[in-house]
């Protein structure tokens, strides 16, 4: 649906997902490490910290924590971003529950005022 043309470039509304926008599709797993990476993100540029002082605060290197907030997530694994999320200080809410469906699906929900 195109919302707004501008001379000749047509202009799309965005449904919110811009990997869904872009034909992308995601597996949960990749979902959760891309929502991680976000709120790891968030949490460096909230507390005005650098690479070198993360990756210090999460014994790792430089390089790693650059690869995350670029998003270059391959080399790692959920629970690896996890633990880095507890190293940072981050409250983890977990909630399981049956579905109808063949697979279970993933939603994570981020605070509103997050960043901490």
């Amino acid at each position: 649906m195109f919302d707004n043309k501008l001379d000749d470039v047509n202009i799309v509304r965005s449904s919110g997902d811009i990997f869904a926008d872009l034909g992308v599709e995601l597996d949960a797993k990749d979902r959760l490490k891309i929502d991680i990476a976000r709120r790891i993100s968030a949490a460096i540029e909230h507390r005005k910290l650098t690479q070198k002082q993360v990756a210090a605060i999460l014994k790792t290197d430089q390089a790693k924590v650059s690869n995350i907030t670029r998003g270059k997530l391959k080399d790692f694994t959920v629970d690896r971003l996890v633990n880095y999320l507890i190293e940072l200080g981050i409250d983890i809410d977990v909630r399981l529950s049956e579905t109808h469906e063949r697979r279970g699906k993933l939603s994570v929900r981020t605070p509103v005022a997050a960043c901490g």
